[in-house]
C-alpha cells in the first residue's frame, strides 16, 4: 500500500459543490502538436467540467486509490513545520501538487520524505520542487505537459487587452454608476499595429502568437530553441537572440519561460531600463521571473503602462504583498491555467500517470522532468539542474 499525499486549493468560500453555470465542456481529443489527451485506463472519478481541482475535488483520485488499497491525504495546508503536509510527509510515497497552490519540495523537505519515489504537479511546471534534490535522491517528477497550456494562452490574450483598452478601470467605473468616458480612454489604446514579443515560445508562448496574430500586430519572440523557418514565415516573426534585444522594441512583453536559477529575477532595474516608456508587461510563467519591488518601481514611475500577472512569490501570495495596491495592475490569483476544463485534463493526466505508476508501466516521456536521477522528457529541454 502506498501513501499519496495530496495538496490542492481551498474550496470556495461559498460551498462545494458550486452550481455550475454550464453543463458540460467541450471534447478535445489532441492538442495543436498532435499529442493526445491524458488517457488513463481506468474511469474518472469525476464528470469534466466539475471542479476537481480544490481539496473536496481531490482531483477525482479517491475512488481509484482506495480501490486499488492505497491511502489518499488530501490538504491545503501546506506552509510551515506543523501543517498538515510536513505531518505527513515523511511517510508518503508520492505527493501530489498543483503550481497554483504549491506545496514547495525543497531540499530540507525532499531529506526529510525517505519514502518518496514521485513528485506529481497537477499542471504544468514543476519549479516548486527542488529538481536538483529530487535527482539526487531518484525521486520520479512529472507534469501534465500541455493539459492547460491553451487554458494559459487564452489567459494570456485576455489580460494584453484588458491591459492595452484600460478595460478594468473602466468596468469599475459602470460599477460604481459613473459614466466617465474621458477617464475611461485617457488610457485605452488600440493594440493593431502594435509590436508584441514573447519570452520564451514553447507550448504556451507559441499559442499566444498564434492567438494574436489576427489583431495585426507585429510579432516578435526570444527562445533558447529558435522555432521553424516555416514557424516564422506562417506568423511573420521576428526572432530575437536575447531577451534584451526583444524587450527594446516590444510595446507589449509576455513571459512564458521556466523558473530555474538562471531566469529568477530576469526582469530587474536593468532589464527594464531596457523597455519602451509605457510598455506593458505580462507575466503567466512564474513570478519569480520578476524582482518584485523593481515591478512596483517601474509603475510607479510610467516606464511600465501596465502590468496584468496570475503568478506570485509565495504562492498564495500574503495580503501585504505590494502587488495587490501597486498602480495599473490586472493581478489575478492564479487560475489562468485551472479552468474547469483544464482542471478534466490535468486530473485525467494525474490519473494515467499514477496508473503507470503504481502498475511499472512508463510514463510518458512528454511528462517527464525528472527520472533515472537526471532530468528527462519535457524536463531536458526546459530546464537546467542547480
Amino acid at each position: 500500500m502506498a501513501k499519496v499525499l495530496c495538496v490542492l486549493y481551498p474550496d470556495p468560500v461559498t460551498g462545494y459543490p458550486p452550481k455550475y453555470a454550464r453543463n458540460e465542456i467541450p471534447v478535445i481529443t489532441a492538442y495543436p502538436n498532435g499529442q493526445t489527451v491524458p488517457s488513463p485506463k481506468g474511469p474518472l472519478g469525476f464528470k469534466p467540467g466539475e471542479l476537481v481541482g480544490c481539496v473536496s475535488g481531490e482531483l477525482g483520485l479517491r475512488r481509484y486509490l482506495e480501490s486499488h488499497g492505497h491511502e489518499l491525504v488530501v490538504t491545503s495546508d501546506k506552509d510551515g513545520a506543523d501543517s498538515t503536509f510536513d505531518r505527513h510527509l515523511p511517510d508518503a510515497d508520492v505527493v501530489i501538487s498543483q503550481p497554483f497552490w504549491p506545496a514547495y519540495l525543497t531540499a530540507e523537505r525532499i531529506a526529510k520524505a525517505k519514502k518518496l519515489k514521485l513528485a506529481l504537479t497537477a499542471g504544468i511546471g514543476s519549479d516548486h520542487v527542488d529538481l536538483k534534490a529530487a535527482a539526487a535522491h531518484g525521486i520520479t517528477v512529472a507534469e501534465e505537459t500541455f493539459s492547460n497550456s491553451i487554458s494559459v494562452a487564452e489567459h494570456v490574450v485576455m489580460m494584453v487587452l484588458s491591459l492595452v483598452r484600460n478595460y478594468l478601470p473602466s468596468h469599475q467605473y459602470a460599477v460604481n454608476g459613473g459614466w466617465n468616458i474621458a477617464d475611461c480612454v485617457s488610457r485605452s489604446y488600440d493594440l493593431e499595429g502594435m509590436h508584441f514579443g514573447t519570452i520564451a515560445a514553447g507550448r504556451i508562448g507559441l499559442a499566444v502568437l498564434r492567438r494574436l496574430k489576427p489583431f495585426d500586430v507585429h510579432l516578435h519572440y526570444y527562445d533558447p530553441h529558435r522555432l521553424s523557418a516555416e514557424i516564422e514565415r506562417e506568423l511573420n516573426l521576428t526572432y530575437h537572440p536575447t531577451p534584451e534585444s526583444l524587450v527594446k522594441v516590444c510595446d507589449v512583453i509576455n513571459l512564458q519561460s521556466p523558473l530555474y536559477p538562471a531566469t529568477e529575477h530576469m526582469f530587474d532595474d536593468r532589464m527594464f531600463e531596457l523597455v519602451k516608456h509605457g510598455t506593458y508587461l505580462i507575466n503567466t510563467a512564474r513570478g519569480k521571473l520578476c524582482d518584485r519591488d523593481a515591478v512596483v518601481r517601474a509603475l510607479e514611475s510610467g516606464k511600465l503602462a501596465g502590468y496584468a500577472g496570475d503568478v506570485w512569490y509565495p504562492q498564495p501570495a500574503p495580503v501585504d504583498h505590494p502587488w495587490r495596491r501597486m498602480p495599473n495592475q490586472g493581478m489575478t490569483p492564479h487560475i489562468s491555467g485551472s479552468s474547469l476544463a483544464g482542471q478534466a485534463r490535468y486530473a485525467a493526466g494525474t490519473l494515467e500517470i499514477l496508473e503507470c505508476f503504481f502498475e511499472g508501466r512508463p510514463i510518458r516521456p512528454e511528462y517527464l522532468i525528472v527520472d533515472g536521477g537526471n532530468l528527462a522528457g519535457t524536463g531536458a529541454g526546459s530546464y537546467k539542474l542547480g
